[in-house]
């Protein structure tokens, strides 16, 4: 196949475009390459994918020096003119969108940037696979649109109009935009919502990443909700063989769907939503153990307030992923943290 993957600079696009160019599809990556954190990380991703930072030019297809089926585009969603020429050249069978603005937290002090690259960025990547026969859109969606739902384990059968912070608001409305395409044009499109997804490459401003960081430099960790934390933390490569099955697997219509009594997660249009997380939440506390341990140094903890937009605890509810398409996620905390470190500890040079 012929795949757009956008945000392929991210932390979990730069691993799934891996995964889909190793197992030998055609790959195209996009990404802005923005400074949200720093863009070393962001081009030491790309790199391993053989696009070195001195080769990229905006707007511009770069082949890998690595790999011959695996090209990238700098370009931002939001231009629209440029989008819908690369998916008229490329002629693309299937589209997975990861590009977005992250983080909840930044949320609070640049809601601009959540309306540019979740919400405009997103209706045109809808109308340029509308127009250009996509065979199937897989997006990123999240955990975090569960907002004030206090149900446990979080399925997508729940109600999620209770969104908490403008991240989680623009993640749902992409699920619904996504819904009235599948809709109208037969566009078959799958959400997934990500649950707190850890491992190397991992982005900078998360918690194992700043922990880590922290613990090193022998300063202080922020532990919000002073430990009353739970994470249902998914290991990227769990992650990533999810997502593959799904982009493999275009959604398709329920025919027993009812509007008398209807299910979110699905619908009579080619359109459906999937939980994609380890389903075994971890307690905070147990999270910055497992760190202390792979690190062989005890933390020094200040205990802080829950921060708002941030929600006590996550759990996904993955019954119908492993139904479906048989997703089974089984990387232990302990053994992903591990990884994280030996990756964080090579790419700083620490010993």
């Amino acid at each position: 196949m012929k795949i757009l993957v956008t945000g392929t600079a991210g932390f979990i696009g730069y691993h799934l475009a891996q995964r889909l160019i190793e197992r030998g599809d055609e790959v195209v990556g996009l990404d802005s390459v923005n400074d949200y954190y720093d863009p070393a990380i962001k081009y030491g991703r790309l790199a391993q994918t053989g696009i070195d930072q001195d080769r990229i030019e905006y707007n511009t297809l770069v082949t890998s020096s690595q790999y011959n089926n695996y090209r990238f585009i700098q370009l931002n969603l939001e231009e629209k003119v440029n989008l819908d020429r690369l998916f008229t050249e490329q002629k693309f069978d299937k589209v997975c969108n990861l590009a977005a603005q992250a983080g909840v937290r930044y949320s609070l002090i640049n809601p601009q940037a959540y309306i540019d690259a979740n919400i405009v960025g997103f209706v045109n990547i809808l109308e340029a696979c509308r127009h250009n026969d996509i065979q199937h859109l897989a997006y990123a969606s999240s955990s975090s649109v569960y907002g004030l739902n206090e149900s446990m384990p979080f399925a997508t059968s729940d109600n999620v109009d209770h969104p908490v912070s403008l991240y989680a608001a623009s993640k749902k409305s992409n699920e619904l935009m996504a819904h009235t395409y599948s809709h109208l044009f037969g566009l078959p499109t799958t959400g997934l919502r990500f649950f707190t997804v850890y491992g190397p490459w991992g982005r900078p401003d998360m918690a194992l990443f700043l922990f880590t960081k922290a613990i090193l430099e022998d300063k202080p960790i922020d532990v919000f909700n002073h430990g009353k934390m739970r994470r249902d933390f998914t290991y990227v490569d769990d992650i990533v063989e999810g997502v593959v099955r799904v982009i493999d697997h275009p959604a398709k219509g329920n025919s027993d769907w009812s509007g008398q009594s209807p299910d979110p997660s699905c619908s009579k249009a080619p359109y459906k939503i999937y939980n994609i997380g380890n389903s075994n939440p971890v307690e905070l506390m147990d999270f910055i153990e497992a760190i202390e341990q792979a690190l062989g140094k005890k933390a020094q903890k200040n205990m802080m307030p829950i921060q708002p937009g941030d929600v006590p605890a996550t759990w996904a509810n993955v019954d119908d992923l492993v139904e479906d398409l048989d997703y089974q996620p089984n990387t232990a905390v302990q053994e992903g943290v591990q990884r994280f470190i030996d990756w964080y500890k090579d790419f700083y040079q620490i010993n």
